[in-house]
This record gives structure tokens, sequence and C-alpha cells, in this order.
């Protein structure tokens, strides 16, 4: 049975820990802010840090290097740097939100996930246990790839709060306007983004457009402008 021990025990540690386990793994004691971590990959197949970004690297180097153990992070920007001085180092991205264990653990499986393309192979089976699929990553492109997630996930979310303001406005329910984005965001997924387009930018409709802008309230027309840009970026 592999033995893994995760450091972090937040929500994206804590799920990971319930999925492995799951899935068949040997999942040892995970270590919090107060326990000591020297040791942490002594005695263990994989050893996950997932701590916020700004002290992964930190934790790393207080880890004695172990031959015998692969270190992983979860950390979508930052790739192999933060894990030098580790002979096995790897990086295993959910890209997936996690909100709770219990749902994260649910989505971890068959979920996507950021993979290193020089890390150490034992990610590949993490991976493979949680019935995943993986986007390997090349080192000088982490940053590009954590965008795109960001983009994917936190930006559409921002869009559909406004949606939800201005639907609020005229008394509409946010129901309606989250299953069409659910329709949409199926058509990508079956078309791709330009094919799925619709709308007004789309039909070259430009009044319609500008009867938007003059209906929206001020703080709301930045944001349309914006997105209004990309998808006649999508048109061209």
């Amino acid at each position: 049975m592999t033995r893994v021990r995760i450091i972090g025990p937040g929500r994206a540690g804590t799920s990971l820990a319930v999925a492995l386990g799951r899935a068949g793994w040997d999942v040892l004691p995970m270590l919090g802010h107060n326990d000591h971590v020297h040791s942490a990959a002594a005695d263990t197949d994989l050893l996950v840090i997932a701590t916020p970004d700004a002290t992964v690297a930190e934790v790393a180097g207080r880890v004695e290097a172990c031959d015998g153990s692969a270190i992983a992070h979860l950390s979508g920007s930052l790739g192999l740097g933060p894990l030098q001085g580790h002979p096995r180092p790897a990086v295993l991205h959910p890209l997936v939100a996690l909100p709770d264990p219990e749902r994260g653990a649910e989505r971890l499986v068959g979920a996507w996930f950021g993979l290193a393309d020089q890390g150490d192979r034992l990610a590949v089976e993490v991976v493979a246990s949680l019935r995943g699929k993986a986007v390997t990553v090349a080192e000088a492109d982490w940053a590009r790839y954590h965008a795109a997630a960001v983009i994917a996930s936190n930006h559409v979310v921002a869009l559909l709060g406004q949606a939800e303001r201005v639907a609020a406005s005229i008394g509409a329910p946010v129901d309606a306007f989250v299953d069409l984005a659910r329709g949409s965001l199926a058509d990508v997924a079956a078309l791709g983004a330009r094919a799925a387009l619709t709308g007004p930018i789309r039909r070259g409709d430009h009044a319609t457009v500008q009867r938007h802008l003059a209906a929206l309230p001020p703080e709301e027309r930045p944001g349309y402008e914006a997105m209004a840009t990309e998808a006649a970026r999508l048109c061209r």
C-alpha cells in the first residue's frame, strides 16, 4: 500500500487525504502549523505540502531531503522551484474548487490535475488512483497555466456575480441565469468557445449592445464593455 503524508490540514490537504484514503492509499497522520516537519518525508512514499503558496518554499526547506520519497505541492502557480534540494519533486495541482473536505474529496475523483513535465512519476499515480486526467505543464508556463485556471473559475464566478446583481435589480431569480450559463459551458466543452458564442456581438448587433449599456447602472458598464470586447475577439 502506498503511503502518503500531508502537511497542511486545510481544505485542500484534507480533501486530498480523504480522497486518497478512499482510493486505498495509506494516509499517515497530517501535520499542521505547530508540528515539526524535519523528518516528515521519512517512512512515506509521498509527502504533499498543502500550505498556502507563500509558505511552500519555507516548509519544503525545513523538510529533510529523502531519496526514498517524492515530495509534491498543490500550488498551480509555483512549479518545481520551491522544492529545490529534494531529489524527487512534483507538482500536483487540483484543477477543481475545493470548498470543504467532503465536497472536495468527491470532486477530486475524476478531476483534472496540473502536473510538472519534469515531476516525479508518483504524481501520475495519484491522478490514476483518483481516476483523474492530467495537464502537463512546462516549468516556464506555470504562471500562465494558473492564470487560465483563475479565468475559468474565479472570473466566471465574478461574471455571474454581475449577472446576479443585474438580475436582482429587476426582481429576476439568479437561478434562471445560472442555468443559462450551464448551457453555455456545455456548448464550450462540445464545440469550443468560438463556435459556442451567441448573442448580439456574434450577430454584429451593436444597437442592442448600446441599449444594454444605457440600461445598466454606471458601475456595471466597465465589466460589460470588457467582456463585449472579449466576445468581439472570438468573432474575429
